[in-house]
Order: C-alpha cells, then structure tokens, then sequence
C-alpha cells in the first residue's frame, strides 16, 4: 500500500509526497539524515498534515501531482476535511 501526504513545515509551508512507509518518511523528513526531501531539511520540524492511501505506486503519484496543482487554499480544504473526517471516528 502507498500513501500521498502532505507534511506541514516549521515555515508555515506545505510539501507533499508518497511513500510506502509514513512512520519511517515522516522520521525522515525530520531526522539530520540526508534521506529526507531537500526542501524539508532547512524547514524542520516538519508534522504530518494529511495522508490518504493508493492501491500503486502510479497511483500514488498521479495524486501527488494533483495534490501539487492545487493552490495554498485548496490544499487547507483538503487538510481540514481530512481532519474533519478523523474526529468523526
């Protein structure tokens, strides 16, 4: 299983990836090893925001790249419906 996430920056920042491991990206990201995304590594510590699932790899990218046309407001929608949807469980 692969999952699209965006993480939420020191910056106030959006970055948006896919991985098949969040726990592990997510220590990644935020770890002084150079395995996390450039753009992450000035703009630490960075706090997971959202994340959905996708059946393959190619689907997890194909939204990803969704995920990255859509503009700063469109993307906190996105956040606060899955924040949304997460206290109605």
């Amino acid at each position: 299983m692969w999952y699209v996430y965006i993480l939420k920056c020191a910056d106030d920042s959006l970055y948006t990836g896919i991985t098949v491991d969040l726990a592990r990206r997510l220590d990644e990201h935020n770890g002084n090893k150079s395995l996390g995304a450039r753009y992450t590594r000035s703009r630490r510590p960075v706090t997971l925001a959202y994340s959905e699932t996708a059946d393959s790899r190619a689907t997890a990218a194909t939204r990803e790249a969704a995920i990255k046309k859509l503009n700063r407001r469109q993307k906190e929608q996105l956040i606060e419906e899955y924040r949304a949807h997460a206290l109605e469980r």
